[in-house]
């Protein structure tokens, strides 16, 4: 299977592997309060390298499954983001959904946009997926703006969609079609 395209020079986008546990579990701690109101609340062992190599390999048995696929986005050899698309479901619906963080030190630079457009990409021509969804809380302007400017539509409005920072939190829905 073909890899998506680097979505900028210096930057390598690929599949992570259970030697990244290390540098993943870093690149959350460095970011831990950035990242806090996006995300459900984390326990403490979140952070460390043993949690994030056992999620990496179930990642990994679900990439394998072609069921979801977990990728690590990279400046010599330092993790400064994470995209996943989870739920890849084929025959009719051929869709999957979309999530995704950027360390604080890279936001603004327009790698989130770029990297979105190379998975959409990816999504489409490895895939063969006709759809990808993604949701955001409804207060995150820069999220809808990253899914905006990668072609993405909102498409409806989820009361109390999903637990993060350890609420039930309403979020707007979007989609964009690959075909």
């Amino acid at each position: 299977m073909r890899l998506p395209n680097s979505p900028a020079p210096g930057i390598d986008l690929r599949l992570l592997q259970r030697d990244d546990a290390e540098e993943l579990a870093r690149a959350y701690v460095r970011n831990r309060d950035h990242l806090a109101p996006w995300e459900p609340a984390r326990s403490d062992e979140f952070f460390t390298e043993a949690w994030q190599q056992e999620d990496i390999g179930q990642r990994i048995a679900a990439g394998e499954a072609g069921t979801a696929f977990s990728f690590g986005l990279f400046s010599a050899g330092e993790v400064v983001g994470r995209f996943n698309l989870a739920g890849v479901v084929h025959g009719p619906f051929e869709s999957a959904g979309l999530g995704y963080w950027v360390d604080q030190r890279w936001e603004g630079r327009g790698l989130a946009t770029a990297t979105v457009r190379a998975l959409l990409d990816w999504a489409r021509a490895e895939l063969g997926l006709h759809r990808v969804e993604a949701s955001t809380l409804v207060h995150n302007l820069g999220s809808q703006r990253v899914l905006a400017k990668a072609g993405f539509e909102q498409i409806g409005y989820a009361p109390k969609y999903l637990n993060i920072a350890g609420s039930w939190q309403d979020h707007h829905l979007y989609q964009v079609l690959l075909h």
